[in-house]
């Protein structure tokens, strides 16, 4: 089955109100079960990235690692995982970013990649962008060059594009 005959919304379940009242959930865990609809959307999310000489994808744990390290396989690149704080057993770089209420931050190991390398950033959802920012800014601090981001879903509504504003953005489902 390929993704121009996969309508990969069809497998996403909306659900109202979780984790609170107001709030509608996209779960993806029912493409997750279907091996075709899973690898049309590791197809879609690879696709405008094929010929950029990717050598690394990177993604922020834990919906990220999903899609970035079968991402990477396409691309026959390598994985980093960019994790919460304190989860790393090496040296580390961090970023920290705003979220309404406090701060969170994320790290890498600092010799996660190659100085120079091109790297592309992988998520399952594009929301308010805070997360990938972050991401795209760690790579960039260990010397990374960013050469796109890539997600399943994106929540237009709450306007993430503005924050990534600068990166090449490349999403699948919009909502």
């Amino acid at each position: 089955m390929t993704q121009e005959r996969t309508d990969l919304s069809a497998f996403i379940r909306a659900i109202p109100d979780w984790p609170k009242p107001g709030i509608l959930f996209r779960d993806i865990t029912p493409l997750l079960a279907s091996p075709q609809a899973f690898l049309a959307a590791v197809e879609a999310l690879v696709a405008p990235y094929r010929d950029l000489g990717v050598a690394y994808v990177a993604a922020v744990e834990a919906r990220g690692f999903i899609f970035g390290s079968a991402v990477a396989e396409r691309l026959s690149a390598g994985f980093v995982p960019i994790r919460k704080k304190g989860k790393l057993p090496f040296e580390t770089e961090s970023v920290s970013y705003a979220l309404e209420y406090g701060t969170d931050t994320v790290e890498v190991h600092r010799d996660a990649v190659a100085r120079g390398a091109k790297v592309l950033m992988v998520d399952d959802l594009l929301a308010t962008g805070g997360t990938m920012r972050a991401a795209c800014e760690l790579i960039a601090k260990i010397g990374g060059e960013v050469v796109g981001t890539t997600f399943l879903i994106e929540l237009k509504a709450l306007g993430g594009r503005a924050k990534l504003a600068g990166y090449n953005i490349h999403t699948v489902i919009t909502y």
